[in-house]
């Protein structure tokens, strides 16, 4: 999941900047306008579908969503029943669009996910299913995958099943204005209780040794004095985790019925190593708030304010904590390794189909097994090839973002070569051999070490030539800052 967003509005009034981030689809080979063949197949498959026998659009299903989202995956319903709770979890049904075989099912395992560009997304179904017929809108009536959720009184799953049904959302919430009903007391019964089961869940999270890496929202704006950009850090609001935690209850869910039956295909992630753990304990320290490992990392974790310049410090440097997740297909053996480490069980991708290519396949093959009808076989037959599609897109969503961050954060700082910054050292001196995380694809000139410095105005995070410490407060020169070539340069200063 990204944890940056960059604005469509930012001012592209600066031609340089314009080009250097319309250059990125050519430079990453990013997929174009959706084939002809495809979206005569999609629109096809929307005027042909059939709405589910199961008729549950008098359930007052809502969706919480960012304010411009209109690529709806979830809707939710939540009431209390006796000292438990009653959750119901309506996800797209991106499957009755996309025929197997067919044209619109090969582009979408040639893109894999949606893409997000600074000019806009590049979706992973044509526009009529994701923004209109197969997305959970407010007032339609769609056809879901419906998960029905039976939990105690602490929120832990008591029963679960999942079933093809015709929905309709009642409201489009966005995450801001639900908070906001949240705390002045004027929120619906479905926003309180996700609020209660949201925060037990959070313990639940706790209890099991999970970790949830909640790093701020970026946003570039244009500066109100004119006078170029500007990062809008903000952090994560509390709904977003609460309603995060309904999400991740149902790729639990969805592991645990595809193990039991045997076949399905897992989000995995190792655990952290003694190494890498280690060298977080150093970091910690070192940037004034240790985690002594009475703790789990994950409970030390949310203790952070990211606000705080040391301590989002401490979140980027947890990411080497966060790694080596990759998806396991099986079918007839359960692997050894089931685990997402950080979310401290099996786990599955299975709420975001619109968005995602793997979920379409987690939830028709649930669906089957949670109602004993024998899975689709182009389904089970794709679970071998799921993974290599998936990393490929990963990784060129990976380099998308981090690419797009730093040329903007390039045109940032552009009109400040020379300037002196306050800095905290996120990684350490390391000899020189090129590139370095954050705007690293300068060659620098080759000789004495480096580190890695983020300044906090503008927040960019960059390399920086000289030897320094992690976690030590310096203070730095721009050396350079390319818009095309996304490259920052800073020098550490006595």
């Amino acid at each position: 999941m990204s944890h940056h967003r960059i604005a469509p509005n930012v001012d592209d009034s600066s031609d340089q900047l314009a080009a250097a981030l319309a250059a990125l689809r050519t430079e990453l080979e990013l997929p174009g306008e959706y084939p002809a063949e495809a979206v005569e197949e999609a629109q096809e498959a929307v005027e042909a579908l059939e709405l589910p026998a199961q008729d549950l659009r008098d359930i007052p299903f809502v969706t919480i969503d960012p304010a411009t989202s209109t690529d709806l995956d979830q809707a939710l319903f939540i009431e209390r029943t006796g000292a438990g709770y009653k959750v119901l979890y309506a996800i797209a049904d991106v499957p009755s669009f996309v025929a197997p075989g067919g044209a619109l099912d090969a582009e979408t395992r040639q893109r894999g996910q949606t893409f997000y560009a600074p000019d806009g997304r590049i979706p992973l179904h044509p526009e009529v299913i994701s923004e209109n017929a197969g997305s959970l809108l407010a007032g339609q009536d769609c056809s879901a995958f419906v998960w029905d959720f039976d939990l105690d009184a602490e929120a832990e799953v008591l029963a679960v099943t999942v079933a093809r049904a015709t929905v309709r959302s009642r409201a489009k919430l966005s995450y801001k204005g639900a908070q906001q009903q949240i705390d002045d007391g004027t929120a619906p019964p479905v926003l309180q209780l996700l609020k209660e089961v949201g925060l037990k869940r959070v313990e639940l999270e706790r209890q099991r040794g999970g970790a949830s890496l909640n790093m701020p929202e970026q946003e570039i704006v244009q500066a109100t004095d004119g006078g170029g950009y500007r990062i809008a850090a903000a952090p994560s609001l509390p709904i977003e985790d609460w309603n995060a935690q309904i999400s991740l209850m149902t790729g639990m869910a969805a592991a645990r019925m595809m193990l039991d039956g045997k076949v399905g295909i897992l989000r995995t992630m190792p655990a952290p190593d003694d190494r890498s753990l280690l060298h977080f304990k150093r970091q910690t320290t070192a940037l004034g708030k240790p985690w002594d490992g009475q703790v789990s990392y994950g409970e030390y974790l949310r203790t952070l304010d990211a606000s705080d310049p040391k301590q989002l410090a401490i979140l980027h440097s947890a990411g080497t904590l966060f790694r080596g997740a990759g998806y396991t297909p099986f079918d007839g053996d359960v692997p050894a390794n089931v685990i997402q480490a950080a979310i401290g069980a099996p786990y599955a991708h299975t709420t975001a189909p619109l968005r995602r290519l793997i979920d379409r396949f987690v939830l028709v093959i649930c669906e089957a097994l949670s109602n004993n009808h024998d899975i689709p076989a182009w389904a089970r037959e794709a679970l071998p090839s799921l993974p290599e599609i998936m990393a490929a897109s990963d990784q060129l969503a990976g380099r998308l973002e981090r690419a797009a961050l730093d040329t903007v954060e390039a045109a940032l700082v552009a009109n400040h070569i020379g300037q002196e910054f306050e800095a905290v050292v996120i990684s350490g001196s390391k000899p020189s051999n090129g590139a370095a995380r954050g705007n690293g694809n300068g060659n620098g000139n080759g000789n004495g070490p480096f580190g890695v410095v983020q300044i906090a105005d503008p927040a960019v995070t960059a390399r920086c030539d000289g030897e320094m410490e992690s976690g030590t407060k310096v203070r730095v020169r721009l050396l350079k800052a390319d818009i095309a070539s996304r490259e920052i340069r800073f020098q550490l200063l006595p």
